[in-house]
Parts: structure tokens; C-alpha cells; sequence
């Protein structure tokens, strides 16, 4: 049975942007994550991913090379205008306009017996995790401080009960933390 695995890289104070809006800072690892055991299993056990709008543009709509090779389900309001780059047999791209939990469910049709992966942004994480939709939670610690910027959880008003499954210590000073998502 497929999982719902959420993942979001963070300052030690929580937040996943600076007040620029700049990630880099957060993500001067770049290169080694890509070759981390992590995420070379996320990326063979992913069926499909669920991207907010913000990550896709963040992207400039081109995925040439991108590690997943899986359908995409960018949650948005608008679609974009022109296509994606890089799509091929196995990367798509689907824009769902219906809100989260359309995009999960069609995430999860795709992806079969593999997982669902969601990524980027506050808002797409937030309403996933609102409307109970992630099994896990990944989540990774850089130890920055930036003090100020964009939280991760900030709109999360009812308590959600988690439960630690693993730690790793990563190269760079990234620890990454997964939890079960309690229901």
C-alpha cells in the first residue's frame, strides 16, 4: 500500500524561506543530497509527486533531468501557459485546479503500489496536512538560523500528533527527521 510522504527542508527556527524569499541558503548541499542513500530510495519507491504552484515555478517550468521521473500533479489555480520542460514517458505533468485532495487522489492512482511524494511550498504542506492526508513527514533541519523569512507550519491551528521513526545525520550539517503521522 502506498504512503503519503511529505518532505520540506528547514532553518532550525522553522523557517523554509528568507524574507527574500531565497531557499539557497537552505539547500548549499544541493549536490550531496542528490547522491544521499535518502533520496536515491525516495526516488526509486515514488510513484508520483504532488508539487505546490510556488515549486514549479521556482523550477521556471523547466524539468529537464529532474530527479523524479514520475507524473506530477502541480497544485494551482491558474495552469500555466506554456508546457513544462522536459516532460517524456514517464514525467508529466497534470495541473489540478480542484484543490489537495484531488490532486492526492490522482497521485495516488498513478502511483499505484509506490509512494506519493509531496513537495515544496508552506501553503501545499499545510493543507496536507490539514485535510489528513500524509502518512509521513520528512523532515529535514539545516543548522541555520534565519530569522525571518517563510514558516513551514504556520498555519496549522489544531494540534497533530506525530511519531518519530527515524534520524539521520546527513553531510553539511543536514539532520533529517521522519515521522508517522498519528490519526
Amino acid at each position: 500500500m502506498s504512503k503519503v510522504i511529505m518532505g520540506m527542508t528547514m532553518s532550525l527556527d522553522g523557517f523554509i524561506s528568507d524574507r527574500n524569499g531565497d531557499i539557497g541558503i537552505l539547500y548549499s548541499d544541493m549536490d550531496t543530497l542528490r547522491e544521499s542513500e535518502g533520496l536515491q530510495e525516495m526516488i526509486r519507491t515514488t510513484g508520483a509527486v504532488v508539487m505546490g504552484r510556488h515549486a514549479y515555478d521556482m523550477a521556471e517550468g523547466d524539468f529537464t533531468g529532474y530527479e523524479f521521473q514520475t507524473p506530477i500533479f502541480v497544485l494551482t489555480h491558474h495552469p500555466p501557459a506554456t508546457p513544462a520542460k522536459g516532460e517524456n514517458e514517464h514525467l508529466r505533468f497534470t495541473f489540478v485546479t480542484e484543490g489537495i485532495e484531488r490532486a492526492i487522489a490522482l497521485a495516488k492512482a498513478a502511483a499505484g503500489d509506490q509512494n506519493v511524494v509531496v513537495i515544496g511550498g508552506a501553503s501545499t504542506a499545510q493543507q496536507c496536512l490539514k485535510a489528513g492526508l500524509v502518512d509521513e513527514l520528512e523532515v529535514d533541519i539545516m543548522p541555520v538560523i534565519l530569522g525571518g523569512g517563510l514558516r513551514f507550519l504556520d498555519q496549522i491551528s489544531e494540534p497533530i500528533t506525530l511519531e518519530r521513526i527515524k534520524v539521520d545525520e546527513m553531510s553539511g550539517g543536514r539532520t533529517e527527521i521522519t515521522f508517522r503521522v498519528i490519526r
